[in-house]
């Protein structure tokens, strides 16, 4: 009796990863436009009077918050927020795997169109900027990478005396891959770049 209810337990609905309940968890939209007939990617620039990463390059999008049905449902609403493009002229095509960045940051990114000739005003308090890449340019521009070495610290009241080896615990360093893309003045780098970079390389039909 108690192997199958657990067996049932294990094939129900279960969380993408063990924390995604308790996680920071964005959606981010990468909109599709066509610009004189072909294909383009539009990129915001984030406002310069933001608290949080100001001039960076990102995809529309943001924080999932409890009123929001799906995570697709919160890529369009920031969309629609952020740049002022009627939901209703937001087609999604469809959903690409989730980019965890740690266990307590969860990014769910989606692939729409977006007719841009609809974004009259975008949210200045959040977007300096707009502009596009025509997805011909990024299939063939060979992005370049710099790695970042991430050592962890343990705060003063670490527990050591539970673990083996106490304070001579050899901590390992991480080692993070940070890619960039160089467009006509704009450098992408970071979480845009990474997600860029597997949909450019994964998804696009060559």
């Amino acid at each position: 009796m108690f192997l199958n209810q657990l067996k049932n337990e294990l094939n129900n609905k279960q969380a993408l990863f063990i924390g995604e309940e308790t996680a920071l968890r964005s959606a981010i939209l990468i909109p599709l436009v066509q610009v004189n007939n072909e294909w383009h990617i539009l990129f915001e620039v984030r406002s310069l009077t933001m608290r949080k990463q100001p001039g960076d390059i990102s995809f529309p999008g943001g924080r999932i918050d409890s009123t929001d049905a799906s995570p697709m449902a919160a890529a369009v609403r920031e969309t629609h927020e952020e740049l002022g493009v009627d939901p209703a002229c937001i087609r999604v095509l469809g959903q690409m795997s989730t980019y965890i960045a740690s266990p307590s940051f969860v990014v769910y990114p989606f692939v729409a169109t977006i007719d841009h000739h609809h974004i009259q005003s975008f949210n200045k308090q959040e977007v300096e900027e707009v502009f596009t890449i025509p997805i011909s340019w990024l299939l063939n521009y060979e992005p370049y990478m710099h790695t970042v070495t991430v050592q962890p610290m343990p705060p003063m009241d670490f527990p050591y005396d539970k673990i083996v080896n106490g304070e001579k615990y050899q901590w390992r360093p991480r080692a993070i891959e940070e890619w960039f893309y160089e467009y006509e003045g704009y450098t992408i780098w970071g979480l845009t770049a990474r997600i860029l970079k597997h949909f450019v390389e994964e998804i696009i039909p060559v």
